[in-house]
C-alpha cells in the first residue's frame, strides 16, 4: 500500500528532489559545493521576497527561531508575544530560556489576532521593542495576517519577529516590503524536503540588532552564519545532502512562480474545505490557513479510531490536535509537492474511512464538490 503524506510536515518529497540527494556525495569546502550554496542563496531571497542574504542553520524551524531570539533580541529588550497556539507559545518558552523579558498577548486556540488587539497591546505596553508573532498557527490551523500586523508593529518602532514554518512557500510572504525584520522557516514544510533545515531571512534593521545583543549563542549564532555566507560557505559542517535538495526545490519553486504556488495552496484548501463542508464536519479556524484543513470532531468522530482507519486501511497520514486539542480534531494538511489529484484522492480516502467508522456518508457526494472547486480555479486546466 502506498503511503501519503497529509501531515504539516514532514511533506512529500519529489521524486527530481529524492535523486538529487541519492547523487554521490561531495565535500563541502569544495567550488563545487559552493556553487550549490550560491543557487541556494538566491533561491531562498527569491523565496522570502528580500534583498538581503537567507540564512541556511542545520536544525529544524525551531532552531531557527532560537537564533532569532539569541541572535536579534537582548536581555533588556522587553518583547510582545502573541500566543494563539503551541507554536505561538514556542516564542514565549525560548525567550523565558534566555532571560529576555517578555509580555504575552493570549489569544485563544483557532482564533486569529486582529490588528486592533495588537495595537491595544501594545499601547498598554509601551516599552516593547520586538514582537513575535505567527504566520500559520500549525496546531490550531489558523492564519494571521502579517502584513497588517507588520505595519502595526512598525508604527511602534518594534521589531518584527515572524514564524513561517509553515506559512512559508504556501501563502504570501513579503520580507522586504512588508517590513518584516526576521522570517523563519523549516525545510519539512512548503520547501518539500525532509527536515533537518531551517531559514532565517533578516532585515537590515535586524542586522543592526545583532551586532548589539547581549545574549549567549555559538552554533545557533545569525552573525556567525552572515560572516560565512559572504564566503559562500557555512561556518559548520552543513547537511550537504539536504542542500543539493533544497537547490532543485528551490528551482522547482521559481519555475511555478511564487504567485501560482500560492494560488495553488488556496485552490486545494478550499476544495478540501468545501468537501468537508458536505461531509457534514465542522472546520475548527475561524480564519483557516491554507496549509490544513483542520477538522472539529463531532461527538461520536473518535479521532484515534478515523486517523488509524485513514492511515492503516487508505495508507494517508493525517495529524491529531496538541495539547488541550488533543483528540478534539483531524488535521489534513496539503503543502508542498500535492497537486490536484493528491486532494480528490485524499477526500475520497476520507469519504471511506468515515463510513467505515459509521459515520452517515453519501459516496460521491465530497469528492464532487473537491471537484467543482478544482474545476473552475486555473491551476486546474
Amino acid at each position: 500500500m502506498k503511503t501519503r503524506l497529509y501531515t504539516p510536515g514532514p511533506t512529500m518529497v519529489p521524486e527530481q528532489v529524492s535523486l538529487d540527494m541519492a547523487a554521490p556525495i561531495i565535500h563541502h569546502r569544495t567550488p563545487e559545493f559552493s556553487k550549490v550554496l550560491q543557487s541556494c542563496h538566491e533561491g531562498l531571497q527569491y523565496l522570502f521576497q528580500t534583498k538581503n542574504p537567507v540564512l541556511m542553520l542545520t536544525c529544524s524551524g525551531t532552531g531557527a527561531m532560537e537564533g532569532a531570539v539569541v541572535s536579534v533580541l537582548s536581555r533588556s529588550t522587553l518583547t510582545l508575544v502573541v500566543r494563539g497556539g503551541k507554536f505561538g507559545e514556542r516564542w514565549g518558552e525560548i525567550c523565558a530560556a534566555y532571560g529576555v523579558p517578555f509580555v504575552p498577548l493570549d489569544i485563544p486556540w483557532g482564533e486569529s489576532i486582529t490588528a486592533e488587539q495588537l495595537e491595544e497591546a501594545l499601547a498598554a505596553n509601551p516599552g516593547v521593542r520586538a514582537v513575535c508573532l505567527t504566520q500559520s498557527e500549525t496546531s490550531t490551523g489558523a492564519l494571521n495576517d502579517i502584513k497588517t500586523l507588520a505595519a502595526v508593529v512598525k508604527k511602534r518602532n518594534a521589531l518584527c519577529l515572524v514564524d513561517s514554518i509553515t506559512g512559508c512557500g504556501v501563502h504570501e510572504l513579503r520580507v522586504d516590503d512588508w517590513g518584516i525584520d526576521v522570517a523563519v522557516t523549516g525545510s519539512q514544510k512548503g520547501l518539500m524536503l525532509p527536515p533537518g533545515l531551517a531559514f532565517a531571512a533578516l532585515s537590515d534593521e535586524a542586522w543592526e540588532a545583532v551586532k548589539r545583543t547581549d545574549l549567549p549563542s555559538y552554533y545557533l549564532s545569525f552573525a556567525k552564519h552572515r560572516k560565512s555566507w559572504e564566503k559562500t560557505t557555512t561556518p559548520w559542517t552543513p547537511a550537504i545532502t539536504l542542500l543539493t535538495g533544497l537547490a532543485r526545490a528551490l528551482e522547482m519553486i521559481r519555475s511555478e512562480g511564487l504567485e501560482k504556488l500560492w494560488e495553488r495552496h488556496q485552490n486545494m484548501a478550499e476544495a478540501m474545505r468545501q468537501a468537508v463542508r458536505t461531509l457534514g464536519l465542522p472546520l475548527f479556524p475561524r480564519v483557516p490557513a491554507n496549509v490544513q484543513t483542520v477538522i472539529a470532531l463531532p461527538e461520536g468522530l473518535e479521532y484515534s479510531r478515523l486517523s488509524k482507519q485513514l492511515f492503516n486501511v487508505y495508507g494517508m497520514k493525517t495529524a491529531g490536535g496538541q495539547d488541550q486539542l488533543t483528540g478534539k480534531i483531524l488535521r489534513i494538511a496539503h503543502l508542498g509537492y500535492l497537486d490536484d489529484g493528491d486532494i480528490v484522492a485524499g477526500v475520497s480516502f476520507l469519504e471511506r474511512a468515515l463510513a467505515d467508522v459509521g459515520w452517515k456518508v453519501n459516496s460521491g457526494e465530497a469528492v464532487a464538490a473537491a471537484q467543482r472547486v478544482l474545476a473552475r480555479t486555473p491551476a486546474a486546466q
